[in-house]
């Protein structure tokens, strides 16, 4: 993964978006597992970044399994008088004797890089250790980063997806999908304010462009000018949030949502895997080839992964800042360098 800050304008805009929630946790120590990862970069990131543009003095620890590796790959946040690195994995880590006022559970990836049992075990276990913390230190907030997995897969009776749709995910099929539901179980279960933030799907600087994430390879394929192949036939439906919306949704959420309540995060905006493919390629490499292997059934209706944001935007105000071409352009030319 390339290392290098997050571009300025998009920490410019996480604070424009999320200035209030800022303040509102001003002073505040957050305690954060996940975060040397994706999502963990652009929380760090925008969190130094709001310290030095304003006077609210939050601190973070953030556990990781390597501090020393995370010291050479991202200097820039790990050496920051703010941040403290806490070394340790999520299931076991050693209670900090310091008090943290919130907790941010944002550890764990989607689920492909290493087996899924054990990947479940690390999400259920590690989120009752980070309870058992919470209780421990006292928080007053806890913020756990879920999934729309948790819904289930392969929806085709709705175009888009509610906190209150009654699915659930199927146990033969995904022990992650059935370990993020579980894990939201503890949280709901715990007696600590807890917020839910189901995630759906991203776009931005870090994403990774070789893994199981169909954008990514579609951004890294165009950039390299080799031919997009998709092995179905292309008619899922997703929808892509840029990673500044994500980073001042989940801030607003740990300061302002509803205790005991989920929230979906994600754009609304639907767009088929081929249509996906093609957008890339028009946006990057137009003379890009494109190859589907399947072949649409027109009686078929597509399968989709695509929230409701409803909640959050009556709710909290939240709302799609980037769109979707800008979103695949940003993230291109971050890695461009």
């Amino acid at each position: 993964m390339l290392s290098k800050p997050l571009p300025s304008e998009d920490l410019e805009r996480v604070l424009t978006l999320a200035g209030e929630s800022f303040v509102a946790l001003r002073g505040a120590r957050i305690f954060l597992t996940g975060g040397t990862g994706f999502f963990g970069h652009w929380l760090l990131e925008s969190l130094l970044h709001a310290n030095r543009a304003t006077n609210i003095d939050l601190q973070v620890t953030v556990l990781t399994r390597n501090a020393a590796r995370f010291r050479t790959a991202s200097p820039w946040i790990a050496e920051a008088p703010a941040v403290t690195l806490l070394e340790g994995d999520v299931r076991n880590f050693d209670l900090p004797a310091t008090s943290h006022s919130h907790i941010l559970h944002a550890a764990t990836d989607s689920g492909g890089q290493q087996d899924e049992h054990s990947l479940a075990d690390e999400i259920i276990e590690g989120t009752r250790h980070v309870l058992h913390f919470a209780k421990q230190t006292e928080a007053r907030r806890l913020l756990y980063v879920s999934s729309g997995a948790v819904y289930g897969r392969g929806i085709t009776d709705i175009t888009q997806i509610a906190e209150t749709y009654p699915g659930s995910p199927d146990p033969t099929s995904s022990a992650y999908d059935t370990a993020k539901k579980a894990a939201e179980d503890l949280c709901l279960q715990s007696g600590i304010d807890s917020v839910l933030a189901r995630c759906f799907a991203f776009v931005g600087p870090r994403l990774p462009l070789d893994a199981h994430f169909a954008l990514g390879n579609f951004i890294g394929d165009a950039m390299a000018g080799r031919r997009i192949h998709i092995k179905g036939d292309g008619t899922p439906l997703r929808s892509y949030l840029y990673m500044s919306d994500l980073a001042a949704w989940l801030w607003t959420l740990l300061a302002k949502g509803q205790p005991d309540r989920a929230y979906n995060v994600g754009s609304d905006a639907a767009i088929s895997i081929a249509a996906l493919a093609k957008l890339t390629a028009e946006t990057l490499r137009p003379s890009l080839e494109i190859q589907i292997d399947g072949i649409a059934l027109s009686d078929t209706r597509s399968a989709t992964y695509v929230p409701s944001i409803e909640r959050a935007r009556s709710e909290l105000g939240l709302h799609v800042t980037v769109e979707l071409r800008e979103a695949i352009t940003k993230t291109a030319a971050w890695y461009r360098g």
